[in-house]
């Protein structure tokens, strides 16, 4: 099993970065700064999606994340605690999956709808289900 950001969200990110690039000639010095700045900001956006694909993804060694700035994490199942936690922040509602390593308090990997392509909540039953069908290690 695994996530990614959405294709469509993706194209559309780089598609509108590209139209902001091109019309930051048209606009004045200001505008330009300022268009300039989104198209960067969505181009990146676009980008950081590609090269993290698939951004979750759940084996037998357990789950691992692939990061923005390279390099991943690797979460055995025996010590992987999954939530999902809900905040309200100016009258809307946000939900986030939360990955936790028990072993390791500094591991707490965060990941929102738009990174995993699907709602947290779905993704974190499926990671619940997967973990209670793996075995615990032996030995």
């Amino acid at each position: 099993m695994q996530w990614s950001p959405r294709v469509g969200e993706t194209v559309a990110a780089a598609a509108v970065g590209v139209a902001l690039a091109l019309a930051a000639a048209l606009v004045d010095p200001v505008g330009r700064v300022l268009v300039g700045a989104a198209a960067l900001v969505l181009l990146t956006l676009a980008a950081r999606d590609l090269l993290t694909r698939p951004r979750l993804r759940a084996g037998a060694e357990g789950v691992t994340v692939r990061a923005a700035l390279g390099g991943t994490t690797t979460i055995p199942w025996a010590v992987l605690q999954v939530r999902v936690r809900v905040t309200r922040r100016l009258g809307m509602r946000g939900r986030t999956l939360e990955l936790e390593d028990r072993s390791d308090d500094a591991v707490l990997v965060v990941l929102g709808r738009r990174d995993l392509g699907e709602e947290p909540q779905v993704v974190a039953d499926a990671l619940t289900g997967e973990a209670a069908r793996t075995p615990p290690p032996t030995g």
